[in-house]
């Protein structure tokens, strides 16, 4: 039990005294006493701390016995009103703020000064009063705003509630009156202006500014015609044969708007408003008197029983009985307009003593129940206690929530378990250090058990047949003791019937350890060991908590270990500065200083880390989506677990995405070789996973990806040149001049080929890659069959392969600017005819275009090449010609290149001969190309006209097209010069401007409607009276169209 309170007596009346006890008031230090007799007692309360717990209470009357030692007492009665009134006092209260007593005695209430005690007024009109109440509220004055002490005082006459107010110290008013149904016995302030009144009949609520009276209905069945709560009906078992006897009702205020009803043993919890609360009836025997001492309720049961029970009002548990005997006042002072603690300090009295209820503090109380593992109490306290109260009031609430999942996570409630450590955000190193050491790592808290030495062998042989390998989960003798974890390891661990994997069969029971602030757990007792089904069930459960906190992580920290939002400066940083993430770590008393980046980040690994260890030991199937993605997972762990589990596959996986790329690499050579030896996938057997393992990596890592693309192009070069030759930013980025070493070394081909895609494709303009290129082209073209390569490449298998290798270095000499033309010149050989036209291609490009055209007709000899030559040079000499036959070409200019070719054909240099039909179809087709004079000039004299029938026709055809073709431009341009002049002059006439109903005229902003408007020239639309009014776009519109 609690031991919230503590009784402690203040006064006891002598026993030659006859009075007896009616009523008390406490307010500041005062304590006033109404007896039978109608006198009133005024005390002095002293100090209750300076009065040790030993020191014998003081009495009523200042006299006392002789002692040599002074005595310090509870109280001092500092006088007596002996007439105050002729009859018992019943009931006493005051008014603070207008500074009056009020006092029920002889059914009448009075009003008495509250310095003098002197009476001021009897009210009349409560003749046959039985109590009272009182309340004092700050209440705003609805048309000023300034707020104001509003004091009421209600006086219950038979069935009528007379009622008087009091603003700050003056009555305002006449008192008002209202009528209930029956006599009232019981009065309780719900608010400042709402009465509950209590009756035979029921509870009803009154609203005093408006007189509005409304039943309080207990919660019933749809359909069931409500009725009041606290009426006797019936239908129930009534009061018959108790001598007419009805229980008295009673009521009392709550914390948060709330109120209870109680009548006998029947309760309702209403709200402000008097609508019932869904909250169950108090498990309690009638009681005599209620109260509410911030934040308990009090119920005093009959003086009979004497005793004062205390309870928690949300969960309605009995806290606390104290003996009080013969008890039968309960008085909890107003706590006005303070804080509802106030009044924390009560008094409950008999006929002939009063106590004084001493609270302990609320941080002992609620040590007190969280020793004693009443978790859901000290949470339901806290809950209700203010945060000025309490040293950390939500880390002790946090701390609480976190005890109880672990007591309920020792009594095998896995799942509210884990849901009560997710909802008080407990850290997780806290709830993993529960789970054995096959999930927590060396975090755990469970101790392994001992296992009992091992009898010495009596021989080898027969130790080699029967003595178990140590840490074995079973007894089976076995030949001997694996060197390494075999791969059924993982399914023997899956299923709890069969063998457990080693570091789960050693489970056996909790360690105990007594430190609450720290993530060890303490166990009651030994009970059975965490494996099997249990652990199965267990960690399912912790997949589920460690998810959600792997989710929310990532928002606080990057996958590199640095903070989203980086923390201040230390020199910035307030005394006992936390970060908002302080919750996820746990603290050690000693830490003085933390770093709580790091600290975080390792909350992080273990976080992903025991998750990946429960999805392998529970849920293998969703290892997978853990490692593949970002993740802080302990790479040795995963690497360990994957491998002793032949998940070869997602153990390259989760490498890659740790960027531990040689250590993947290595794997995936060690399986593609077929060299470690195993059962592996057959997808990881050959080059193809490594090939696309090195597409991925970036163009950073090129001394990794050169170095294990060595063993897979010498098995499938095809396959492995899409490192180097994808379509991807990777291999678009890698450094070409590495990669071109590597394949050099490895085969010249392909490097051509791998040169062939950067030139070509990538368009890459560096000169030594162009230059390059063409010097292997032409090192492989003059290799002959009968003399070794000297660059490590067989000779061609076939005429087409080497009219290939031709064919390209042409395309490359034509295509290309980019490589030193004199250098290839030299190195083309002058008397081989492969290369002759190479050697052509090269002159062309140098603009030597007579010696190349020498090589087409005298060397080549192929007349259509040099004509098909001289076209390719007129055409790139002149590209603004659309067709080679017209040209506009003056007589004076320099020969073109048809006249060179010409030349060559009718005037050659010895020891040639002139050849007359190439040249005559050379002066058919181009003749319009060929200046008439210098063409006339090289035509030897014996030559016929008519031969030269066909230049003479193409030369006078190609002047008339030009003259023709000046006349048609020169009309036409006379055409578009007078469209011009016309639309300058005149303008535009086929204009149009769209006006919607919509549109607001530019002046008056005003719709357009059927007014007529004028329009400028931008087809901006105003209302025609608004031409000469305004300015539309911030100038005068002068121009209209």
């Amino acid at each position: 039990m609690l031991s919230a309170f503590t009784a402690r007596p203040i006064v006891e009346l002598k026993q030659r005294d006859k009075s007896r006890i009616e009523s008390v008031l406490a307010y500041g230090d005062r304590l006033l006493i109404g007896l039978n007799t109608g006198s009133l007692r005024i005390y002095r309360v002293n100090d209750l701390s300076e009065i040790p717990d030993e020191q014998p209470e003081g009495g009523d009357n200042g006299s006392g016995e002789d002692d040599p030692r002074p005595k310090v007492r509870v109280v001092d009665l500092l006088r007596e009103e002996e007439k105050f009134s002729r009859r018992p006092i019943q009931q006493l209260a005051i008014i603070k703020e207008a500074n009056i007593l009020v006092s029920l005695s002889d059914y009448y209430v009075s009003i008495h000064d509250l310095q003098t005690f002197a009476l001021q007024e009897r009210l009349e009109r409560t003749k046959g009063a039985t109590l009272f109440a009182v309340t004092s509220n700050i209440v705003k004055d609805e048309e000023t705003g300034i707020p104001s002490i509003v004091s009421r005082l209600a006086v219950a006459v038979k069935r009528r509630i007379i009622l008087w107010s009091w603003h700050d110290m003056e009555l305002s008013g006449e008192a008002a009156e209202i009528t209930l149904v029956a006599s009232v016995k019981s009065l309780s302030w719900a608010t400042g202006t709402k009465l509950v009144a209590g009756m035979d009949p029921g509870f009803v609520i009154v609203d005093v500014d408006t007189s509005e009276v409304v039943d309080i209905v207990r919660p019933g069945a749809s359909g069931e015609t409500p009725v009041r709560f606290g009426a006797v009906s019936s239908a129930g078992m009534g009061y018959m044969g108790m001598g007419s006897w009805v229980p008295k009702p009673m009521s009392t205020k709550l914390g948060d708007g709330e109120m209870l009803l109680a009548k006998d043993v029947n309760t309702l919890f209403i709200d402000a408003d008097g609508k019932p609360l869904e909250k169950r009836q108090v498990p309690w025997l009638a009681p005599e008197t209620l109260g509410y001492s911030y934040p308990y309720l009090l119920a005093l049961q009959p003086p009979a029983k004497g005793t004062l029970e205390v309870r928690n009002p949300d969960s309605l548990s009995l806290l606390q009985a104290i003996s009080l005997p013969n008890a039968s006042i309960l008085h909890v002072p107003q706590p006005n307009i303070s804080l509802a603690h106030a009044g924390k300090g009560f008094l409950v009295a008999s006929d002939r003593c009063v106590w004084r209820m001493s609270a302990l503090d609320y941080d002992s109380q609620i040590d007190e129940l969280v020793s004693q593992q009443l978790y859901d109490e000290a949470i339901s306290l806290l809950g209700q206690l203010e945060d000025t109260l309490l040293h950390d009031k939500t880390g002790r609430i946090r701390e609480i929530k976190m005890r109880k999942a672990q007591g309920l996570f020792e009594k095998r409630k896995y799942r509210d378990a884990l849901y009560l450590f997710s909802d008080a955000a407990a850290p997780p190193a806290r709830v993993v250090s529960l789970y054995p050491k096959s999930v927590a790592g060396e975090l755990s808290t469970v101790e392994e058990p001992r296992e009992p030495e091992e009898p010495e062998a009596q021989d080898d042989a027969e130790g080699d047949a029967t003595t178990p390998v140590k840490g074995s989960p079973s007894l089976k003798p076995t030949a001997a003791p694996a060197a390494t974890p075999s791969k059924s390891m993982f399914s023997r661990l899956r299923a709890a019937d069969k063998k457990p994997e080693p570091d789960a069969a050693s489970v056996r029971s909790l360690k105990v350890d007594s430190d609450a602030a720290s993530i060890r757990s303490k166990a009651a007792e030994p009970d059975r060991p965490l494996e099997g089904k249990d652990l199965m069930i267990a960690v399912n459960e912790l997949c589920a908590f460690l998810a959600q906190a792997r989710v929310q992580l990532p928002k606080i920290i990057n996958y590199d270990g640095s903070l989203k939002t980086p923390l201040p400066p230390p020199n910035e940083r307030e005394e006992g500065y936390v970060p908002p993430f302080h919750h996820w770590i746990v603290r050690s008393s000693d830490d003085e200083e933390v770093d709580w980046e790091k600290k975080l980040f390792e909350v992080a690994t273990l976080v992903d880390t025991c998750l990946f260890r429960a999805y392998m030991l529970a849920r293998p199937a969703l290892a997978g989506s853990l490692f593949r993605l970002d993740n802080f997972c302990d790479p040795a762990v995963v690497r360990d677990k994957l491998y002793e589990s032949g998940r070869y596959g997602d153990l390259i996986d989760f490498l890659h995405g740790k960027k531990l790329h040689r250590e993947a690499l290595e794997l995936l050579k060690k399986f593609g070789q077929d060299e470690a030896g195993e059962d592996v996938n057959p997808a990881l057997r050959g080059p193809q996973r490594t090939v696309g393992y090195l597409q991925q990596l970036p163009p950073q890592h090129v001394d990794l990806i050169l170095e294990f693309a060595e063993w897979p192009i010498r098995v499938d070069q095809k396959l492995t040149m899409r490192v180097f030759l994808a379509d991807s930013e990777n291999a678009e980025t890698l450094s070409r001049e590495r990669v071109l070493d590597f394949l050099q070394g490895i085969d010249m081909r392909l490097a051509v080929r791998y040169l062939e895609h950067i030139i070509y494709e990538l368009n890459d303009a560096t000169p030594d890659f162009h230059q390059r290129l063409i010097h292997w082209y032409l090192q492989r073209l003059k290799q002959k069959d009968d003399k070794p390569s000297g660059i490590g490449v067989p000779d061609f298998d076939s005429d087409e392969e080497r009219a290939d290798w031709q064919g390209r270095l042409e395309k490359m000499l034509r295509s290309s600017g980019q490589y030193n033309f004199n250098r290839v010149r030299i190195q083309l050989p002058d008397d081989d005819p492969t290369f002759f036209e190479s050697r052509a291609i090269v002159l062309c490009k140098m603009k030597q275009h007579r010696q190349a055209l020498q090589i087409y007709v005298f060397q080549v000899e192929d007349y259509q090449k040099a004509e098909d030559y001289c076209n390719h040079v007129h055409l790139l000499e002149s590209p603004n010609n659309a067709t080679t036959s017209v040209t506009d070409e003056p007589e004076d200019s320099s020969p073109s290149i048809y006249h060179t070719l010409l030349s060559l054909y009718l005037t050659p240099p010895p020891p040639h001969k002139p050849n007359w039909p190439p040249a005559l179809d050379l002066l058919s087709k181009h003749g319009a190309r060929l200046p008439a004079s210098s063409t006339l000039d090289i035509i030897p004299a014996q030559l016929p006209v008519k031969e030269l029938e066909s230049y003479f026709r193409g030369r006078m055809r190609s002047a008339n097209s030009m003259m023709n073709e000046e006349r048609i431009e020169a009309r036409l341009r006379g055409v578009e010069k007078v469209a011009v002049d016309a639309q300058l002059l005149l303008g535009e006439r086929a204009r149009k401007a769209i006006v919607r109903e919509d549109m607001l005229c530019s002046v008056c902003h005003k719709r357009f409607g059927q007014s007529a408007i004028r329009v400028y020239p931008d087809s901006t639309a105003v209302h025609y009276g608004c031409v000469n009014r305004g300015k539309v776009g911030g100038e005068s519109r002068r121009a209209w169209a």
